[in-house]
């Protein structure tokens, strides 16, 4: 009797284990579980006490017009990912496949009256399929044409049959603080909201690396409106939406937008070149202020100070030098690196430049033709490389070589000391001017050839020796 339980149990567990097999290989319909939100636009959390925006808003001032301009161009984007969640015993015992629906929410402008939109690139982010609900309820499917990770924007596009409203980019170089603008968007689903406020600060990084160039304003931006518009008060596009800086992730008094001027840059870039263009100046240095202005012993304390020129650049050609002080490009005011580093966002390479500069305490007015940028830094067995400073070849008295920024080879610093400021001059007696040459390198041999390919490697130390490896 015993053995008979046995054998009714093992076919019971047998048939649901089949059962559940199929409901989850087999059977086509799933049950989808939905969970839906926000797209949280960047914040970085601070100690900042909340700041009052502008409750009272100038008589004279008539942002009906520009709202109107503008709301029917804005829409609501959502994205969505599909993620399956980990099987368990139980969904095989009882035949359940689940999957998951996570969708994200945000905001996006019109540009163009055939469908083109801009948002941020975090709105829609891994997504799998991209909804767009305009302001009159109509409801596409956007196609990703491409997207900027730096800049956080995205470009995408809708079909419809008919022209849709759309927003003019405006100049956001031309844009002063103090100036009335209206942030337009979707906080919290709440579709077609419009906020006013003023120009707070512009050139704003938030990154601590120089590497951003924001719009501050104090019209309020909650979760939803990242990628929504920013409009002046003719209606003209002259930022995206992107960021708040806060300590709880709501808008506390600072918003952040990217640019107009950048943001066109790069979506013309993706439409046609299929990615971001980058033009640089060619110069290395930092942001003047009092303290930096005493140590170079310098009068400025504005400006941007250049330490070193890089070989081969548009600034080397026109004839920049170690010690000059860049002050203007073109007509923008160059105050710090963000003032610099953004108005160069919105260039390309080839793109002519006049950079005003302080020499000796006379101005000069130089044309600068921007370069493509090169490699920055190369991977190679087990070293981060980068090129050499003219500075560093000028103390070593070298043309070139390869500079080991970091590294990472265990092996090469316990049986040869070889550690971060070598310099890598030669390899198997090829010359290194640069790491060009080390990508060439690693082309031809890989990676991890050093036991099999690297018979011997030329560097100097750190004290300024040269000294060579033997590896075979």
């Amino acid at each position: 009797m015993k053995k008979l339980f046995v054998l009714v149990l093992v076919s019971v567990i047998g048939g649901a284990i089949t059962l559940g097999a199929y409901k989850l290989f087999l059977e086509k319909e799933q049950k989808v579980v939905i969970e839906s939100t926000q797209s949280q636009p960047t914040y970085f959390p601070t100690n900042l006490s909340t700041v009052n925006t502008n409750s009272l808003i100038s008589a004279n001032a008539d942002f009906v017009e520009a709202a109107e301009k503008t709301v029917d161009a804005v829409v609501h984007v959502k994205n969505t990912t599909i993620s399956r969640a980990p099987v368990t015993i139980q969904d095989l015992f009882f035949g359940r496949s689940t999957e998951r629906a996570q969708i994200g929410t945000g905001s996006g402008v019109i540009i163009s009256p055939d469908g083109y939109i801009v948002t941020n690139n975090h709105v829609i982010d891994g997504a799998q399929s991209i909804t767009i609900t305009m302001n009159d309820n109509k409801i596409y499917q956007a196609e990703l044409v491409g997207k900027d990770s730096r800049t956080d924007i995205a470009l995408l596009k809708i079909e419809a049959e008919e022209n849709l409203p759309y927003t003019r980019f405006g100049d956001s170089d031309q844009a002063k603080i103090g100036e009335w603008v209206l942030a337009v968007g979707n906080p919290f689903n709440l579709t077609s909201t419009v906020t006013a406020g003023i120009i707070s600060a512009k050139s704003r990084d938030l990154s601590g690396q120089n590497s951003q160039s924001f719009i501050q304003t104090d019209a309020a931006v909650n979760p939803g409106n990242s990628g929504g518009a920013l409009v002046n008060i003719n209606g003209d596009l002259i930022g995206i939406n992107t960021a708040i800086t806060s300590q709880t992730g709501s808008y506390i008094g600072y918003s952040f937008a990217v640019p107009s001027n950048i943001a066109r840059k790069v979506i013309e870039d993706i439409m046609e070149f299929g990615n971001v263009q980058n033009g640089i100046l060619g110069v290395t240095g930092g942001s003047l202020n009092s303290a930096y202005a005493e140590k170079l012993g310098l009068d400025e304390t504005e400006g941007f100070y250049i330490d070193d020129v890089e070989e081969k650049s548009g600034a080397e050609k026109a004839g920049l030098k170690s010690g000059d002080i860049i002050k203007k490009l073109d007509d923008i005011e160059i105050s710090k690196f963000s003032d610099l580093s953004g108005y160069l966002s919105s260039k390309r390479p080839n793109d002519v430049v006049k950079v005003t500069i302080l020499r000796r305490g006379n101005q000069k007015v130089v044309p600068v033709k921007l370069t493509k940028k090169g490699l920055e830094k190369v991977e190679f067995i087990g070293l981060e490389l980068r090129n050499l400073s003219r500075e560093a070849k000028r103390k070593y008295d070298i043309d070139g070589g390869a500079y080991v920024f970091k590294s990472n080879n265990y092996e090469l610093y316990k049986k040869l000391g070889l550690k971060n400021g070598y310099i890598i001059t030669d390899i198997n007696d090829i010359p290194i001017n640069n790491i060009e040459d080390i990508q060439k390198l690693k082309e031809n041999i890989g990676n991890n050839a050093l036991e099999r390919s690297i018979d011997k490697m030329g560097v100097i130390n750190d004290d300024g020796q040269r000294e060579r490896f033997i590896f075979k």
